[in-house]
Formats: C-alpha cells, sequence, structure tokens
C-alpha cells in the first residue's frame, strides 16, 4: 500500500509512506502528472518509503525529465533499501539525493 501527502508550496513537498510495487506505481504517476505542471522546486521526501519496484523508478524517471525543463527537483530522507535500489539502477548519478 502506498499513500503520498503533497503540500504545495516553494518548494512543493510530496511524502512517500509504503510501498511502491507495480501497482501502486499507477498512483504514484498519477499524483506526480497532477504536481509537476508548472512546479518550479519540487522535493520528493521517501522517509516512509519502503520499497520502490522498477516501475516506481519510471516514473521517477519522467518526474527528473520534466523537472530538468521546468526546475529542480531533490530526493531527501532516502533509506538503505530504496538508497541501494537507485544505487544499482544508477538513479544516483542523475537524481539530486539529501
Amino acid at each position: 500500500m502506498l499513500e503520498i501527502k503533497t503540500t504545495k508550496g516553494n518548494p512543493t513537498v510530496m511524502q512517500f509512506m509504503g510501498r511502491v510495487d507495480t501497482i501502486s506505481a499507477q498512483q504514484m504517476e498519477r499524483e506526480l502528472e497532477e504536481v509537476l505542471p508548472g512546479e518550479t522546486n519540487l522535493v520528493l521526501d521517501f522517509a516512509g518509503l519502503e520499497y520502490i519496484a522498477s516501475a516506481g523508478l519510471r516514473a521517477l524517471l519522467e518526474a527528473v525529465k520534466i523537472m530538468k525543463r521546468q526546475g529542480q527537483m531533490k530526493v531527501i530522507n532516502v533509506n538503505e533499501v530504496v538508497m541501494e535500489t537507485l544505487e544499482i539502477t544508477k538513479f544516483t548519478n542523475f537524481l539530486t539525493i539529501e
């Protein structure tokens, strides 16, 4: 199960809690699609994210592509399990992670 809380502002912060699997990745994609238009400063808070599957990485990659054109995006509070996935898939090469 995935829960996403979005707080609009500068920056807009999206807090992810739970797991992004094949099914919940669709929810992640939809919610990102709602937030991204016109957004210039986006923070993805992964403090509550336990796992991210390849489908979730695909949604994250799309967000990165859009935000590179519109502004800036960073990912914060990444746990060891999710960080390992980001490292193995080389997402750490192009994501700003704090």
